[in-house]
């Protein structure tokens, strides 16, 4: 290999890997008890993010808790699944509360937003 052609190899490899990939993630939104719809919602969305395969299911969530049975299908979905869920606890002061710490447990990255807890009227 000369000199030009081993230049031409290397900057063919930079330019491949420098192409940005266009990852997509899918957004679920949990914002209050977690009941037998949420969970028909959730167990749903993440057995059909198998055959579609996004980068990653980001959940958001602000729960005070809710259902054991519930629970226990959502936990067992999101353990199940190969694409990655991740649970994110959002906006300032929202809880995982109960049922919501679970969830936020059974996830593969987890993380919260920090912020003043809500005020109450």
């Amino acid at each position: 290999m000369t000199w030009r052609t081993g230049w031409w190899a290397w900057w063919l490899l930079l330019v491949s890997v420098m192409v940005p990939a266009e990852e997509r993630y899918w957004q679920l939104d949990i914002k209050g008890a977690i009941g037998p719809g949420i969970s028909d919602y959730l167990v749903t969305e993440i057995n059909q993010a198998q055959s579609e395969r996004p980068a990653l299911v980001l959940l958001t969530m602000d729960t005070p808790g809710g259902l054991y049975s519930a629970t226990r299908d959502i936990i067992s979905a999101m353990l199940e699944s190969s694409v990655p869920v991740v649970v994110y606890v959002s906006p300032g002061g929202a809880r995982a509360a109960s049922a919501g710490t679970y969830i936020l447990y059974a996830s593969h990255p987890r993380a919260l937003t920090w912020g003043p807890p809500p005020r109450y009227r």
